[in-house]
């Protein structure tokens, strides 16, 4: 017997998780770090709802920490099987995971100071940066169309998701005495034409289909207005002469931000003005995608091929130190600040939202997406009275929001994805699941396949667990 359960990312974004068993053998999908109210968020990454060392092997879909962060807290509590992934995946993690320990304990440092003083208990991270380095010895790098065998009457393979570099979509393929069921996974199914990576795979010739619903009620502009958009704000800043501060993720939106910024600065689009790119973490981040250019689009390979650099130019400072860091603040021109993490929770940014939010001159802007309890999502949503390492602060700064940058597939984007699976199974698919979104978001694409006479599909709550 085969079955599904529904852990993480279950009418919510973050904290993606789901359970394959199949007669005995557990395999996990993603393992990844729920992002929000810090408390909330520490007790629920800590408690698993199964026993750890109970997991025989995991499929990673990508490195985003909401998919991977929590891989060294299943392995501190038992789970001693592999971690099958791409090779860019294994390569960013190396990164990403350390990263993610480093940024929990500095983060903490700071908040209990001030939890010490008030006589609160303490936070503790979920794991050291030792810990986490020493999880990666358990990945194994497949390439795409490989199989992974798990055992005789149990494999998968991976395709192309089109969402970050090296991120894949699973198709897990389980034998029972009569049949094969093939269930597939999106992880965070991508955008068509988004810089730098190839497109997504098309998942066909399956029984069940589970798919991300981020933007199920809404759909993203052409991603060329992005380009636009950037000049404008840039410009409409520079002439109060005020700072940019952009929140953006180490991995993909940073390094498709760089690519923008420099096609702008080329074409005399902006000003010639500094851009610090204050995360250390993006700084390596973008040396791995140099190593991995099997991940790159036509138009990509391109623009390197014309001799061209996409994430370095003269204007473009990588800050390493924090010492560094801070001179920023210091700066009294107009300037670009990219900085992690990208839904301002933690990391250098915070340390330059504090600095700068308070200032009428400046600009934040957005350019990923925001989950709900997150400052990022209290920006998006215009609250003027924020709280930064639990500080109020006034927003006075102008607040963006580009969503063309978005690497998860529209609402359009979905239903054609999802009306292909379902026409090139031959009648095979017999449930869709929506996961990896919010409640109302997954609404308006329930409504919308219905609507399309498409059927079974269902947006699972956490912990349901269906029978295959």
């Amino acid at each position: 017997m085969t079955k599904i359960k529904f852990i993480g990312a279950a009418r919510e974004v973050t904290g993606s998780m789901h359970l394959i068993e199949k007669d005995g053998f557990k395999l996990l999908i993603d393992c990844g770090m729920i992002q929000g109210k810090r408390k909330e968020s520490f007790e629920r990454n800590r408690n698993f709802q199964f026993a750890p060392y109970d997991i025989n092997a995991m499929i990673l879909t990508h490195a985003h920490i909401d998919h991977s962060g929590n891989i060294p807290t299943l392995i501190n509590q038992g789970f001693k099987g592999n971690v099958y992934t791409s090779y860019a995946t294994r390569d960013l993690c190396r990164l990403m995971l350390p990263d993610s320990a480093y940024v929990q304990l500095k983060d903490l440092e700071y908040v209990n100071k001030k939890r010490a003083k008030q006589g609160k208990a303490l936070f503790e991270p979920l794991y050291s940066v030792e810990e986490a380095e020493a999880s990666l010895e358990m990945f194994v790098p497949k390439n795409l169309g490989e199989q992974i065998t798990f055992r005789q009457d149990l494999n998968a393979f991976f395709m192309n998701a089109g969402h970050i570099l090296g991120s894949v979509m699973a198709v897990v393929r389980a034998h029972e005495k009569d049949r094969e069921i093939k269930i597939g996974f999106t992880g965070d199914l991508g955008r068509k034409s988004l810089p730098i990576i190839m497109d997504p795979d098309q998942l066909r010739d399956i029984d069940y289909l589970v798919v991300e619903s981020t933007y199920g009620g809404r759909d993203h502009k052409p991603i060329v207005q992005a380009d636009q958009k950037l000049a404008s704000i840039i410009n409409e800043t520079v002439s109060r002469r005020g700072k940019i501060i952009i929140p953006v993720f180490a991995v993909e939106r940073a390094q498709e931000v760089l690519y923008v910024l420099n096609r702008l600065f080329i074409g005399k689009k902006i000003p010639p003005i500094p851009v610090f790119v204050d995360s250390p973490l993006t700084n390596n981040v973008t040396e791995v995608f140099k190593q991995h250019a099997e991940c790159f689009d036509r138009d990509m390979l391109d623009f390197i091929a014309g001799n061209n650099n996409p994430f370095h130019l003269e204007l473009i400072k990588y800050i390493e130190s924090v010492e560094e860091s801070k001179n920023i603040n210091n700066y009294d021109k107009p300037c670009i600040i990219l900085s992690a993490t990208g839904m301002c929770e933690a990391g250098r940014i915070l340390h330059h939202l504090k600095n700068n939010i308070e200032n009428p001159n400046n600009t934040v802007l957005i350019v990923g997406y925001q989950t709900i309890n997150t400052l990022g999502r209290r920006l998006v949503e215009g609250e003027k009275q924020v709280k930064i390492f639990g500080d109020p602060y006034t927003v006075q700064a102008q607040v963006k929001v580009i969503n063309e940058f978005s690497g998860h597939a529209g609402q359009k984007e979905l239903l054609r994805f999802i009306k292909i699976a379902r026409d090139e199974s031959g009648g095979r698919l017999k449930k869709i699941f929506l996961v990896h979104g919010e409640e109302s978001q997954q609404q308006a694409l329930l409504e919308l396949l219905a609507a399309e006479g498409i059927k079974n599909v269902y947006n699972p709550e956490p912990g349901y667990e269906e029978i295959l």
